[in-house]
């Protein structure tokens, strides 16, 4: 499977490496990796957002552009195989006439079954973390890691396993980090450089009071949603993602097995990010055509409500609760 790496790199000189629309630390080390262990290649970085600020704690995080390369021989999309997280670049003709035109390699750890309607080859496995996923492909492709890459990977991985404390984190994640370790990462010099960025200005955390003020609690307490509306939004998103001040507070709230962020646009689009206590993430994100990892995972939907989507989600909750309860009843040993 990693020999399609470089069977796609065979006569190619210029590489763009895609991020989709909602960025976050395994993507942003995914694509700044890339361009490090491709440094024989001419390579472009894009995304159709601005990088959020509490990312800039990555080097060469300014490197990434939403300016489309259209001179590129060939694309790599890293850390997702889903159409709807494409739809910025697929709703622009040019860059869809593009994607659908050229050579596009996918790169994707998610579960998540890659639904991708262009051609494309694809590398996809699930795993913790993206950057995991080319640790392996680099090590199996003989590839140079230096130190600049093996930081980006590192902090990719730290980034979606939580410091390696997610429920997916494995034996093999724990080796991948010793690895890279051994090629001089510090994860010291990496989180003390995380926390700089993600400390929050005296504004941020009166909103951030602000959003727990307005959780809602359903199914006696098991689903926790709380609604950001555009306006929130646009005003605080640049500084720092709602979603990331307030769903591990949410997740961490006594009897709560389900917390949904929910941003609403004027476009009609609404989004979730879901973080769950059971492995049940994905198939709650699944309802609404999304998906991801079973603790872990996110939809996003168009021409709907956030009643509906509100309403939807406590259906589709309570059944894949009171399944997965039920499953787990009946494998519990008997004395």
């Amino acid at each position: 499977m990693y020999d399609k790496f470089n069977e796609f790199l065979k006569d190619k000189e210029n590489i763009c490496i895609i991020q989709a629309e909602n960025p976050d630390g395994d993507s942003l080390g995914s694509a700044i990796s890339l361009d490090h262990l491709l440094g024989d290649k001419n390579v472009s970085l894009y995304c159709p957002v601005d990088i959020p600020k509490y990312l800039h704690y990555f080097e060469d995080w300014s490197r990434v552009t939403n300016e489309f390369d259209f001179k590129a021989d060939g694309y790599i999309i890293v850390d997702t195989a889903a159409e709807v997280l494409l739809s910025k670049l697929l709703d622009d003709a040019a860059i869809k006439n593009k994607l659908y035109s050229s050579p596009v390699l996918v790169i994707d750890h998610h579960e998540t079954p890659d639904d991708l309607n262009f051609e494309h080859e694809a590398i996809c496995q699930a795993l913790p973390a993206c950057c995991e996923l080319i640790y392996k492909i680099a090590k199996h492709c003989n590839l140079k890691i230096e130190k600049p890459a093996a930081d980006a990977l590192m902090s990719g991985v730290l980034s979606d396993t939580l410091g390696l404390t997610s429920a997916s984190t494995n034996s093999e994640t724990f080796r991948t980090a010793a690895e890279l370790a051994d090629l001089g990462v510090q994860v010291s010099e990496l989180e003390e450089k995380r926390r700089e960025f993600m400390k929050k200005s005296p504004r941020i955390l009166d909103y951030k009071a602000d959003l727990i003020k307005r959780i809602e609690y359903s199914l006696d307490g098991q689903l926790a949603t709380v609604h950001i509306p555009w306006d929130d939004i646009r005003e605080f998103s640049d500084e720092y993602n709602p979603n990331v001040l307030i769903l591990e507070e949410m997740r961490l709230v006594e009897g709560v097995e389900v917390a949904v962020a929910i941003k609403t646009y004027p476009d009609g689009k609404v989004t979730g990010k879901i973080r769950t206590a059971l492995p049940i993430a994905d198939q709650i994100a699944g309802y609404f055509g999304g998906g991801g990892h079973q603790y872990a995972a996110g939809f996003r939907t168009y021409d709907t409500t956030y009643e509906d989507v509100v309403k939807d989600l406590i259906s589709i909750s309570y059944q894949s609760i009171s399944k997965e309860k039920a499953n787990h009843e009946t494998i519990q040993p008997t004395n």
